[in-house]
């Protein structure tokens, strides 16, 4: 492949995954100061400033996944299998924050969790098939999102 192309799909692969969290941590909107959220959240949760470290750190190995999958995929349906799964993910994971902070329902939050959940083994398993590395990238992921979902249901039961 050549160099520009290689390098092309790796930016637009950053850009699509920050993209997506960029427009996810808009519906936060100071939403870890809310009554709502302090009165309800778990003692297990981490402090506020650990998520934007660990999301940033994971949208680095989401973008790489996906940049890994898009280069290993061949042209026509398996491109467009990776670009279905990975963006109905990012689209998942951008409204988690929506239906969490934005609409301070943590009940629709858990119900976009499992789908995040389901859509990232969806992703694991695309990415197996054609590049081992993208798959393994996003094994952090998965378990963070299973963390989160702990986190939520805790929420929920507070």
């Amino acid at each position: 492949m050549k160099k520009e192309s290689w390098a092309l799909t790796l930016l637009i692969s950053f850009v699509i995954v920050f993209g997506a969290g960029l427009i996810g941590s808009s519906f936060v909107n100071g939403g870890y100061s809310t009554a709502w959220y302090l009165n309800n959240k778990s003692e297990v949760t981490p402090p506020n400033y650990a998520f934007g470290i660990v999301w940033n750190i994971l949208f680095v190995m989401i973008a790489l996944s996906l940049f890994l999958a898009l280069q290993g995929a061949r042209k026509g349906r398996e491109k467009w299998v990776v670009a279905c799964v990975y963006g109905i993910n990012l689209i998942l994971n951008a409204l988690w924050s929506l239906f969490f902070f934005g609409m301070m329902n943590a009940f629709l939050g858990l119900v976009d969790l499992v789908l995040i959940w389901l859509t990232i083994i969806g992703m694991i398993y695309v990415s197996w098939n054609i590049d081992r590395r993208a798959a393994w990238f996003l094994i952090p992921y998965l378990l963070w999102v299973t963390f989160a979902g702990v986190l939520n249901v805790l929420f929920l039961m507070n």
